[in-house]
């Protein structure tokens, strides 16, 4: 996976990105991230890449021609055109479906906005996704682009020491992830679930799996509308009442 991020603060984007499971599954190159400075492809000699928006209003609006030149010069290293993230409110919600999507993607090329926005008409003429991570307003779209970039990676084989984490974790099947405990086993009086320490895998499986219907019931029951229950876990339900 190749990631391409548009940005006006690329030391921002790396910093973040560095570090961690990320930062390693760079360094064993099965993953590269690019931060691109739009501002190199601005010709305003101030390095400005941003003007007054057309019929008034408050703040500024990201030029159409550098973003474009700067998307440019990433296509031209690029066998074929790659899907375009603007990270945007107006966009569609990001969630784990489209991460599993992304994930199987050579190339991407996340476009952050700052300001009030970035010229429509380079949008119009670049953009393949707008995506957004929720109801709510950002300064930029850094933070998103990275968010992604992180629930994307996990996702890409060898990424996670253990690859078995990431088709068990919450969302995978609408399910909330059941409870987690480790050492020791009683803290502050509070004693591990014995299921746990039986060692009977069958058992825990059970255990977990209706932790976790139970833990999405409560907190997501839009999530809950969308499990495939299986005959067990409607036996289950209908016993708690």
């Amino acid at each position: 996976m190749n990631y391409y991020i548009m940005t006006l603060f690329p030391d921002m984007v790396m910093n973040g990105l560095n570090t961690s499971i990320i930062g390693k599954a760079m360094e064993k190159e099965l993953l590269s991230i690019k931060a691109v400075d739009i501002r190199e492809y601005t010709t305003d000699k101030h390095r400005h890449v941003d003007d007054y928006p057309y019929g008034g209003g408050a703040g500024m609006v990201m030029q159409a021609q550098p973003v474009y030149d700067c998307y440019k010069a990433i296509e031209s290293k690029l066998e074929k055109k790659p899907r375009v993230l603007f990270m945007t409110p107006t966009g569609k919600t990001f969630n784990q479906d489209m991460a599993k999507e992304l994930a199987n993607e050579e190339n991407l090329v996340f476009l952050c906005g700052h300001y009030e926005g970035i010229d429509k008409r380079v949008l119009d003429k670049i953009v393949t996704d707008e995506v957004s991570l929720g109801d709510f307003v950002l300064t930029g779209g850094e933070l998103p682009a990275m968010v992604m970039i992180d629930a994307i990676s996990r996702l890409i084989p060898g990424v996670l020491n253990n690859d078995i984490s990431a088709e068990t974790e919450t969302f995978t099947d609408n399910l909330l992830e059941y409870p987690q405990y480790t050492r020791p086993e009683v803290w502050e009086g509070e004693s591990v679930p014995s299921v746990l320490l039986s060692g009977h895998h069958a058992n825990i499986e059970k255990w977990r799996r209706e932790q976790s219907l139970l833990l999405t019931k409560e907190r997501r029951p839009d999530l809950f509308e969308k499990v495939e229950l299986t005959k067990k876990d409607k036996k289950f339900l209908q016993d708690i009442g």
